[in-house]
């Protein structure tokens, strides 16, 4: 007989086929996923504003959630022309000079 328990279990486990202890592995693997997930759904109900949640709000709160705003376009229309216009020219510029080399 063997000594120590975890010598048995070493017997044990070599006593096994390739396929179950896949199986066995797999069962483990599953299992600590759903721990990590239980484990991460705790997390963010205690921290919601880490994750982009909105902060909770008193109970009865009859405060509207802020609508999105949209963004201001960064150049005006003219503007837009304006630039198309100087990189019109540039690139123009760039092709003759090219021609010319």
């Amino acid at each position: 007989m063997v000594g120590t328990p975890g010598a048995l279990w070493r017997l044990c486990v070599a006593d096994l086929t390739r396929e179950e202890l896949q199986r066995l592995a797999r069962l483990g693997a599953k299992s600590r996923l759903e721990e990590l997930r239980r484990e991460e759904s705790a997390i963010r109900r205690a921290f919601p504003d880490l994750f982009g949640g909105r902060q909770r709000q008193a109970a009865g709160s009859d405060a509207r959630p802020a609508k999105r705003r949209r963004r201001k376009s960064a150049m005006s229309a003219a503007a837009r022309k304006a630039v198309s216009e100087r990189m019109k020219k540039y690139w123009a510029a760039r092709r003759k000079e090219k021609k010319t080399k």
